[in-house]
């Protein structure tokens, strides 16, 4: 049974890749683009299959150790002109900030993406979050959570699921990603949605006082 203790306005950490934003078109271009320019092969189409980790781990797929950090820094330098513009929201993502919001509460975004990157995208998408935390994964995560006194983190990877449980903060995961439902219960999520089109009525539900939302909408 529910309890009838409305929670107060709550701090909503949101992921960005595959959580707020289809990333993979933006990144494909990218990749593709980083081939031509180094001259080593990435394959584009399997790199946007495992979205999530920070880009050095995709990198060191592909290039020489010695060469990850320079690489990186290229990609980060090239992102703009390729993945910005090629980069929709999700589906739900601009709803489920606003519901942040219209509950009175304050929507963060905390990313392993680049963070002015981060920024670009989400001023081009016009998503305002009130803060952008980027260049942090899993568990360091929980740092800029921890600091912005964050009620529930919402993402799509077991990564954020670790991140989430780090902070002590409820894992909403989000089956929009590269993890299944499974795997993001596995790994500990206290609920998970199908996307975020369902975030708001999960949220509804989680202010009065239900732990985990109604259960119609969790995936």
């Amino acid at each position: 049974m529910a309890s009838t203790t409305r929670r107060p306005a709550p701090t909503v950490g949101f992921d960005l890749d595959m959580t707020l934003i289809d990333s993979r078109p933006g990144i494909r271009a990218c990749y593709l683009a980083l081939t031509e320019r180094t001259g080593t092969y990435v394959d584009a189409d399997l790199a946007v299959t495992r979205l999530g980790p920070p880009l050095e781990e995709e990198l060191a797929h592909w290039f020489p150790a010695e060469d990850i950090a320079a690489t990186a820094d290229l990609y980060r330098e090239m992102y703009p002109s390729y993945a910005v513009a090629a980069t929709p929201a999700l589906p739900g993502a601009r709803e489920a900030v606003e519901a942040v919001r219209e509950a009175g509460g304050r929507a963060i975004v905390v990313t392993a993406k680049y963070e002015p990157n981060a920024k670009l995208h989400l001023a081009h998408l016009g998503i305002e979050p009130d803060a952008v935390i980027g260049d942090l994964w899993a568990e360091q995560k929980a740092v800029a959570l921890r600091e912005h006194d964050a009620d529930v983190y919402v993402g799509d990877h077991v990564g954020d699921v670790r991140g989430a449980r780090a902070a002590g903060a409820r894992s909403v995961a989000v089956a929009s990603g590269p993890c299944d439902a499974e795997e993001l219960r596995a790994a500990g999520a206290d609920v998970v949605l199908a996307d975020l089109t369902e975030f708001p009525r999960w949220l509804a539900g989680y202010r009065e006082g239900d732990a985990d939302g109604p259960a119609a909408a969790r995936a």
